[in-house]
């Protein structure tokens, strides 16, 4: 696919995605930020580099690799991809009986792994400190309902 039809598909996305968060209901109680705000302005983000990407397409400026000698994907894609979806799944799955944070924990190290990020303490406490962060701001602060941080141990 040739960079100018990406920007076209990109902007498809987008205004699929602009319709979605109209499609989101107002919330019933009086609220300085609503429940429309953060998705409307990352929405209205992505629309802003598609538009800025597409201009630098129609002007040439992206590489075309469609044609490249070597397609080849990197030594390792299927790990990354694999350490990928199993950190997604990984909190699919546990964060019901296990609360936010252990499974947020555990779909960041997927995600890092996928991106070489070696398993071990750092990564365990960065993705920790990520996802008490994510659970803080959002349960506590804004509202939203995630759920527990943490399973009840007795």
């Amino acid at each position: 696919m040739r960079p100018l039809h990406v920007a076209v598909v990109l902007a498809v996305l987008g205004a699929v995605g602009a319709w979605q968060v109209t499609l989101i209901p107002e919330s019933l109680m009086q609220m300085t930020v609503g429940p429309t705000l953060v998705p409307g302005v990352v929405v209205a983000g992505l629309l802003v580099l598609t538009v800025l990407y597409g201009v630098s397409a129609a002007r040439g400026r992206q590489v075309d690799e469609s044609h490249a000698e070597d397609q080849s994907p990197l030594p390792g894609a299927s790990t990354r991809l694999l350490s990928l979806l199993g950190g997604g799944l990984a909190f699919i799955a546990l964060i019901g009986p296990l609360g936010f944070i252990i499974p947020g924990t555990l779909c960041g190290m997927g995600v890092a792994r996928s991106f070489d990020a070696p398993f071990g303490l750092k990564s365990l406490l960065i993705c920790t400190a990520i996802a008490t962060t994510f659970w803080l701001l959002f349960a506590v602060v804004l509202g939203v309902g995630l759920g527990p941080a943490l399973p009840w141990l007795f």
